[in-house]
């Protein structure tokens, strides 16, 4: 089933990878852009080129770090995400949701990369925290979720409110369970 986010409806998916298009939100609307940032001219504290692409940002540094300096906050809502656990080759998959059903919102950063020949292409990059309850027996970190309630003191206040949401979702609200019968080819 697909649900459409402020006017933008995107098929299902099932593991999106770093590099797709995924829709985020930020103050001017919904927009898709690519999962992943692109640092060029970004440098990390010893004033050394950032090489990596950024996927996540560590909720504890990403208002303290050079690499993120001038990027604008975003919000990326997903049905839910998976993480593996295991051993090489015979990784369990999780697949992990909001119990009720509903929408997360992960807390995210954006700017758009100018790449050769004009294009420009937007980016976004979630932030991660440390894990609740719910998801610390399988991942050491998790995405920031923000309530429906924090998403605009998300985009639009101050960096000190802003870092004050950075918190894991509280334990009891997530469901993870086995996601064995998942076909990863299907749409």
């Amino acid at each position: 089933m697909t649900r459409p986010i402020m006017g933008i409806a995107d098929p299902p998916r099932r593991n999106i990878a770093p590099g797709e298009q995924v829709i985020t939100l930020t103050m001017k609307g919904a927009e898709h852009m690519r999962w992943g940032m692109i640092p060029v001219g970004r440098v990390n504290a010893r004033g050394r080129p950032v090489m990596e692409t950024i996927v996540n940002a560590r909720s504890e540094t990403v208002f303290d770090k050079s690499a993120f300096a001038d990027v604008k906050r975003a919000i990326v809502p997903v049905e839910g995400w998976y993480e593996w656990t295991g051993e090489k080759r015979r990784k369990q998959p999780w697949r992990i949701s909001r119990k009720d059903r509903e929408l997360l919102y992960f807390a995210a950063i954006y700017d758009v990369w100018d790449g050769p020949g004009g294009v420009q292409v937007p980016q976004v990059a979630t932030i991660t925290c440390a894990p609740s309850a719910d998801v610390r027996e399988i991942h050491h970190r998790m995405g920031v979720i923000l309530d429906e309630d924090q998403l605009d003191p998300w985009l639009s206040a101050d960096d000190e409110k802003a870092k004050a949401l950075m918190q894991p979702y509280p334990d009891g609200r997530l469901s993870v369970e086995k996601a064995d019968d998942v076909d990863w080819n299907a749409p």
